[in-house]
């Protein structure tokens, strides 16, 4: 019903209900029914007048009654309150005296049939016409504001045709008692208990406030039942209005396994970007694209996108210029390999940006193992021909993408990584470019993450593939890493190897099982298969070698780690004989001199 609908009808309603409870008044106060009195309908002409008056004043007719609640109800007795006060007055000037019981008996009948003409349609709508058979029941973990929120918006309409049937709160001074008719059964550790006990079928966490770690410790309760669990939306998208309150979203293996963010310093990265020539190579892959995102929020002036993926950097720009349209920042796709020596020098002399990010790399394990050759040119070659062109241009910061399968490597990935760290740090004793490395765990959602397989496992019907029940890997979100390595570029004084405090690791088979829950299948629907370990992996990864730790965090959650033993002319060596290798002697060549092993290494026969 639209407002010009509704306004004739609540007058009319009213203006029975004024009439009606001023007659009802004068029978009941002077137990007669002569009630057509002149000062009867003089005082009725007052109070209906100023009821409608006051009603627009204080937008009584434009209340949507549906959500009505006390702040309605404190409407209502305003008005009603000031019309027996107008009235009062009028009867004194006209009649110098007040009919005060008259008045009162009044104000109690307008107060109880006009709240209640309202309220009664809402609580109609309440309990029959959003009434639904085989409603599932849901429980409701907080039981706040947020939570109180969610039951009052199911209550109201049950759109998803869900009902609520009880909250779960650890605070104790709520047990026991019941919030808009529904009980608050008890704390967190009876979640199971509780769901078996009423056959609850979803469960929904409505505290916006928790932190990664007490997320996942509720998760974990529920995981233990067959209830379906979700979460309220991002407060962001309720407040922009792209969701509303019951519309809720699946837990995601982010909320669970990310850590809490690390705070950045805003002023110096915005010194390090704002109104600067930035580039960044890889800026088509999972983490590059990332940087350029981040990178665009500080407004350089010039954005240089380079990539050898024609699509990718495509894509990358097209999404950029759309989000950014209304700003000044000069987006550049460039494609260009860089193992082009020329083509990296072109690009720096013609762009000549402030700071680089170097994100391409070849990152995955099993494939650059059967690729050895591949990840040195990439690797290696690649990073030593952008560290060269930024030198030689006098670009001011670079800032090199590295990885913790660098330390004590047990892979080629990780070894051309390390050595691409080796010349990175010797280029920054050669030049006056600060060149500095970032160095962090596993990504979740890029391209070469185990989350993207094991979901595409389960989508199958499982099993889902785990190497090793005891592998355990680091874990971030892209964007985390991201700004990481912003800072890092902030913070670059030269040399540097940055590292993120990334927590505490992660089994990968604890993983799997939170996917499994999370899809809404049981360990039984999809079951876990442990495949070995694949060429080149390695149980668990480090951050740092034990020489290269710094005691002391150089930023909350960075640290920094020293600069060991760097071998450039046996680097030199390698890019100078690769191509004439066999891959196995490749492999072993470049995991000895990342692991330190230049003794044992025996001189190699070149085919001329």
């Amino acid at each position: 019903m639209t407002y010009n609908q509704r306004l004739p009808l609540f007058v009319c309603i009213d203006s029975c209900i004024v009439l009606t409870a001023i007659f009802i008044s004068y029978f009941l106060v002077n137990a007669t029914l002569d009630v057509i009195t002149f000062p009867a309908v003089f005082s009725s002409i007052v109070i209906l007048l100023s009821h409608h008056y006051l009603s627009f004043q204080s937008k009584l007719y434009k209340k949507a009654w549906v959500y009505a609640s006390v702040g309605e109800l404190i409407s209502i007795i305003k008005v009603e309150t000031f019309t027996i006060f107008i009235a009062a007055l009028v009867q004194q000037l006209m009649f110098h005296e007040t009919f005060t019981r008259l008045l009162i008996v009044t104000w109690l009948l307008n107060l109880t049939f006009i709240g209640g003409s309202r309220f009664c349609w809402r609580a109609f709508q309440d309990a029959f016409l959003h009434k639904k058979n085989n409603q599932k029941k849901i429980l409701i973990v907080g039981a706040g504001s947020a939570g109180i929120m969610v039951a009052r918006q199911l209550n109201r309409k049950n759109d998803s045709n869900l009902l609520p049937v009880g909250f779960i709160d650890d605070d104790q001074k709520k047990h026991k008692l019941d919030i808009l008719g529904i009980p608050v059964l008890g704390g967190v550790s009876k979640i199971e208990e509780i769901v078996k006990k009423l056959k609850i079928e979803n469960i929904v966490i409505a505290i916006p406030s928790l932190n990664k770690k007490q997320l996942n410790k509720i998760f974990m309760e529920c995981a233990k039942t067959n209830a379906k669990t979700q979460i309220l939306p991002l407060l962001e998208d309720l407040m922009t209005g792209k969701v509303s309150v019951n519309q809720f979203r699946d837990v995601q293996v982010e909320d669970l396994l990310g850590r809490e963010p690390v705070e950045l310093d805003i002023n110096t990265i915005s010194q390090n970007i704002t109104n600067n020539v930035i580039l960044v190579t890889g800026a088509g892959g999972s983490i590059g694209s990332e940087i350029c995102r981040q990178i665009a929020k500080f407004q350089p002036r010039q954005l240089v996108l380079l990539g050898h993926g024609e699509n990718s950097i495509y894509t990358i720009e097209m999404e950029l210029k759309e989000n950014y349209k209304n700003n000044k920042i000069e987006f550049v796709p460039v494609i260009a390999d860089l193992q082009d020596e020329k083509k990296m020098m072109a690009v720096m002399s013609t762009y000549q940006p402030d700071v680089v990010y170097h994100a391409a790399a070849h990152k995955h394990v099993p494939l650059m193992e059967k690729n050895p050759e591949e990840a040195v040119k990439n690797n290696i070659i690649g990073t030593l021909n952008a560290a060269k062109a930024a030198s030689w241009n006098g670009i001011k910061t670079f800032v090199m993408i590295s990885t913790d399968k660098a330390v004590n490597p047990t892979s080629v990935m990780g070894a051309t990584k390390r050595l691409a760290e080796m010349v990175i740090q010797n280029m920054n004793k050669e030049s006056a470019t600060k060149f500095v490395a970032v160095r962090f765990g596993n990504v979740l959602g890029s391209r070469g993450s185990v989350i993207p397989l094991f979901k595409n496992q389960i989508e199958k019907g499982g099993p889902i593939t785990v190497t090793h029940p005891d592998m355990v890997r680091y874990f971030m979100t892209i964007p985390e890493a991201s700004r990481l390595v912003l800072q890092a570029g902030a913070l670059a004084r030269g040399g540097e190897i940055f590292v993120l405090d990334m927590g505490d690791p992660v089994k990968i088979v604890d993983l799997a099982k939170n996917l499994i829950k999370l899809s809404g299948n049981s360990l039984d629907d999809i079951g876990i298969e442990y495949t070995g370990m694949r060429p080149g992996e390695k149980l668990f990864e480090e951050l740092l070698k034990e020489e290269e730790v710094e005691e002391h965090q150089i930023y909350p959650k960075i640290y920094i780690g020293k600069t060991s033993e760097l071998y450039m002319r046996e680097i030199e060596e390698l890019i100078s004989i690769y191509g004439k290798l066999e891959k196995q002697e490749l492999r072993k060549r470049v995991l000895d001199i990342a692991n330190h092993r230049i003794k044992e290494m025996t001189i190699m026969k070149v085919p001329i």
